[in-house]
């Protein structure tokens, strides 16, 4: 199998190919599963900035670890990374990271007193979303003072009152996966991506900017990641063939659509469906109360 250096925790690990994807199986991102990175983002995240990487990429391994351990597919692309980094479902304080902790106690045992083995403990300080052991460390010193885990060595088990913290906050909802399509239009673009995808992601989805080239590291439209979608947003502006394809596509699969044009483009559609009843907006404020509308019913 071949072999390849995981850029987010900086292990040399195994990958197989998957159309246009790299699997990176059983690193420290996901050390009992595995991610996908697509192929032709690799080099362009390899070449960030010394101090981007440092600031970005041990919160994307820790973004890989929690969800790959509850069971979710992450696939990822250059594009993705400043999403992910600037959500605000990234903890920031040592609370917020030391309950992520607890949150991966309580999701491998039964019941308080049940021992979890972290091993490597050296090599897990993404399990808090921190950038070092020392951190980890601290935090776990933390959470045992306050009497709710016992750490014996690498094995740790929640106390009572860590269990019963850990399960109060058990009912996070998680994100359902939803992509936003649109022309390759860099003005759209920054609009979505600034304005937009933020409110949607206020409503239980994590959405992912799709357009239908992939110049300047831009993720592609890609039918095995849609397969893989709770909800499609189809934007008509530019009227990019690409879209309508795509959206069609998602519909042949039973996969929600929502059809959106910016009123410059609104009547002069290549396409005129009667069943597509696109929401025409003006302003990306408008767009997002309408969308977090139709996305609360």
């Amino acid at each position: 199998m071949i072999k390849k250096h995981c850029l987010f925790c900086d292990e040399i690990v195994s990958i197989q190919s998957e159309g246009d994807y790299d699997r990176y199986i059983g690193c420290s991102c996901s050390p009992e599963g595995f991610y996908c990175l697509l192929r032709d983002s690799y080099e362009p995240i390899h070449s960030f900035p010394h101090q981007k990487k440092r600031n970005m990429f041990h919160l994307v391994s820790a973004y890989i670890r929690e969800l790959t351990d509850c069971d979710e597919k992450v696939t990822l692309s250059a594009d993705d990374l400043e999403s992910i980094t600037n959500s605000p479902n990234i903890p920031m304080t040592i609370e917020d990271k030391g309950n992520r902790l607890l949150q991966y106690l309580y999701r491998h045992s039964e019941g308080s007193g049940e021992p979890v083995v972290i091993k490597p403990l050296s090599r897990s300080y993404n399990l808090t979303y921190s950038l070092n052991l020392q951190e980890l460390v601290y935090i776990i010193d933390k959470l045992s003072n306050e009497q709710l885990l016992i750490r014996e060595g690498m094995t740790f088990k929640l106390t009572e009152k860590g269990w019963r913290e850990a399960s109060a906050s058990a009912g996070r909802k998680k994100l359902k996966p939803c992509f936003v399509l649109i022309s390759d239009e860099e003005d759209l673009r920054t609009v979505w991506l600034d304005k937009l995808l933020p409110k949607i992601e206020q409503c239980g989805y994590q959405p992912r900017l799709l357009t239908h080239t992939n110049t300047h590291n831009r993720e592609k439209y890609s039918l095995e990641l849609i397969a893989d979608s709770k909800l499609i947003i189809a934007d008509l502006t530019g009227q990019s063939p690409e879209v309508y394809f795509t959206a069609g596509y998602a519909l042949g699969m039973n996969i929600p659509v929502i059809w959106t044009v910016h009123s410059r483009d609104a009547d002069k559609l290549f396409v005129q469906i009667k069943d597509i009843r696109s929401i025409v907006w003006e302003t990306a404020e408008d767009l997002a109360v309408i969308l977090q509308q139709r996305l609360s019913l």
